[in-house]
C-alpha cells in the first residue's frame, strides 16, 4: 500500500493531530497513533520486513548501493515524505517521518540511511529556499527516485564548522566554488548538492558562510572513492572536490551569509529522524537478544531465566522505550511549529548511545555466537557506532543541551 492516498488528509506543514480518544480524565496527551500514522507504520514495517531484511546481509557484505530498494521506497511514498504537497510530496510531519525511519532502520540502518539521506540536503531548502528553488529541486525529488547530498564536513573540520575552508568567490552573475568536502552521504549518486562555503574570509561563523545548490553534473566536481566503512555499508560515503565549480547566483539559498543558520536549522528537521533510526536498531537488537535468550539453554533452563540476562533485557527495553518517546517529543515539537533543537539533541544523544549499548548487550547475550558474522547482532554493533557521530556527535549534543539549560536557568533568575 502506497502512502500517497494519505497525503490529502495530512497537513503540508506538520502532521495533523487527530482528536484524542474520549477518556474520563484526559490529560491532553495521547500515546496512540492516529489512523493515518497506523497506516504509515504498517506500510513501512511491511516494506522493511519483506524487502529490506532479506537482502540486508548482501548489501553489508558487498557494499552495493541499494538502488532497487530506493526505487521501491520512493514508489511507496517512504522517501522525501516531508516535502510539502505543493512540490509533489506528502507533506508529512516529523512524527510520521520518525515512524518510517525507525521501521526501515530496524531492518538495516545502512539501507535506511541511503533512503533517508537526501532529507538532510533537502532540509536547508525547506527552511530557506525560494519558491522557485523548491519547485525546481525539491519537485524533482518527488517525481523520480533521486539522491541529494549535504556537503558541509571537510577533511579538517567536522564539529568545528568555523574551520570550513571551502570558498565561494563572487564573479559576475556567478560564484566560483573551490575546496574539499569529506564524509558526504550519497555523494556518489547525487543529482545535486547542498554546499556550504565561505564567502566572508574574516567573519564569524554566523555571517561567514553561504549555502548553495550545486547541480551534480557541474564541471569541476570530482568524486572520491567510496569509503569502506565499518558499518552501514549499504550507504555511499565519499569525499567531494570542487575545482572552479561555477554556480549561478540564483542558486544561493536564503541570501549571502545565511549558510550557517540554514545548516543548523536543517538539523532541527533531521536529528529526530536520525534518533528514530537509532531506536529502530536498538529495538532490533533487543528482539534478537530476547528471541535467542528464549531458545538458548544453560544449566537446565533458558538463559532468559537467569537474573543476569533478564536484567540486561530489562535495561535494553527501558532504554528503547525512553529513547523512542523522547524522539517523538522532538518530532512533535517540530510539528507544533516550535524549534525542537533542545529535545532533538536530547533524543539524538540518548537514542544513539542506547543503540550502541543495546547492540553490544545483544552480543553479550549471544555469547561467543554473537561474535560470529553468521549471527545478526555483530552487524548491529558495527552499524550502531555511527549514530553517535554523524549529524552532530554526542558531545556536541551535550553542548547544545547544557547551553540551553543554562540560558533557561539564567532567564528564570
Amino acid at each position: 500500500m502506497a502512502l500517497r492516498h494519505i497525503s490529502s488528509r495530512m497537513s503540508a506543514v506538520s502532521g495533523r493531530m487527530a482528536a484524542l480518544p474520549t477518556v474520563r480524565h484526559s490529560s491532553g496527551l495521547s500515546f496512540e497513533f492516529t489512523d493515518d500514522q497506523k497506516a504509515i507504520d504498517e506500510t513501512s514495517k511491511r516494506f522493511a520486513r519483506d524487502k529490506i531484511l532479506p537482502v540486508a546481509d548482501v548489501h553489508d557484505r558487498t557494499g552495493e548501493y541499494p538502488w532497487e530498494l530506493i526505487k521501491e521506497a520512493h514508489g511507496l511514498g517512504l522517501m522525501n515524505s516531508h516535502i510539502p504537497a505543493e512540490y509533489g510530496g506528502l507533506g508529512l510531519g516529523g512524527v510520521e517521518t520518525c515512524i518510517i525511519a525507525e521501521n526501515l532502520a530496524y531492518a538495516c540502518s545502512g539501507v535506511s540511511t541511503a533512503i533517508g539521506g537526501p532529507t538532510l540536503a533537502e532540509s536547508p531548502l525547506l527552511v530557506g529556499a525560494s519558491h522557485e528553488q523548491k519547485l525546481k529541486y525539491l519537485g524533482r525529488m518527488t517525481e523520480e527516485p533521486l539522491i541529494a547530498a549535504y556537503c558541509v564536513t571537510e577533511p579538517g573540520c567536522g564539529s568545528d564548522v568555523n574551520g570550513i575552508q571551502t570558498s565561494a568567490v563572487e564573479k559576475g552573475d556567478d560564484f566560483v566554488i573551490n575546496g574539499n568536502k569529506m564524509w558526504i552521504t550519497g555523494a556518489g549518486h547525487a543529482n545535486w548538492f547542498f554546499v556550504m562555503a565561505r564567502t566572508e574570509k574574516d567573519a564569524k561563523a554566523g555571517k561567514a558562510f553561504t549555502g548553495f545548490i550545486v547541480d551534480g553534473d557541474s564541471p569541476g566536481i570530482i568524486l572520491g572513492n567510496k569509503e569502506e566503512n565499518m558499518g552501514q555499508r549499504a550507504s555511499d560515503t565519499r569525499g567531494v572536490t570542487f575545482e572552479d565549480v561555477v554556480v549561478p547566483k540564483e542558486n544561493v539559498i536564503g541570501g549571502v551569509g545565511q549558510g550557517f543558520l540554514l545548516a543548523m536549522k536543517a538539523f532541527d528537521i533531521t536529528r529526530p529522524e536520525v534518533a528514530a533510526g537509532a531506536v529502530g536498531l536498538a529495538q532490533r537488537a533487543l528482539d534478537e537478544a530476547l528471541k535467542y535468550s528464549l531458545e538458548r539453554k544453560t544449566f537446565g533452563k533458558a538463559i532468559c531465566q537467569h537474573q543476569a540476562i533478564a536484567h540486561m533485557l530489562a535495561d535494553m527495553k527501558i532504554g528503547v522505550e525512553a529513547s523512542r518517546w523522547l524522539t517523538f517529543r522532538g518530532a512533535w515539537e517540530l510539528d507544533q511549529g516550535r524549534r525542537p533543537t533542545f529535545y532533538a539533541s536530547m533524543a539524538k544523544a540518548m537514542a544513539s548511545e542506547h543503540a550502541v549499548r543495546c547492540a553490544q548487550d545483544a552480543v553479550q547475550i549471544f555469547g561467543g555466537n554473537g561474535y560470529s558474522q553468521s549471527m545478526p547482532v555483530e552487524k548491529l554493533v558495527r552499524d550502531s557506532l555511527i549514530f553517535k557521530l554523524y549529524e552532530g556527535t554526542s558531545q556536541i549534543q551535550r553542548e547544545i543541551i547544557s547551553r540551553t539549560m543554562l540560558e533557561q536557568a539564567m532567564q528564570g533568575m
